[in-house]
């Protein structure tokens, strides 16, 4: 059924947006090694060496990869310790 009122459904649509979870994406490149990234994702993701492990291969296989998912809030400072480090990240809305 239609709704008599079209911006009830605009709100309705930003509320999800804003519940969503976001993705702390991680970008492959060429400078960085596997040592390096595995280890950064073991002090600031608090990664096992295992998941760290198989983070970096997917990193480096597919371009990218999301090494964790939370809150904004949560993941923004990881991201930007990662950055830190010279690795490429970024905070992105997960997309379900």
């Amino acid at each position: 059924m239609p709704a008599s009122r079209p911006w009830e459904l605009e709100d309705q649509d930003l509320e999800v947006l804003e519940d969503q979870p976001w993705s702390l994406i991680v970008w492959n490149d060429e400078v960085n090694s596997f040592d390096w990234v595995i280890e950064t994702l073991i002090e600031v993701c608090h990664h096992s060496t295992e998941q760290a492990e198989q983070c970096a291969m997917l990193i480096h296989f597919q371009g990218k990869y999301a090494v964790k998912k939370g809150s904004y809030e949560e993941l923004e400072p990881m991201c930007t310790a990662i950055t830190d480090r010279g690795i490429g990240a970024t905070v992105e809305a997960s997309v379900t």
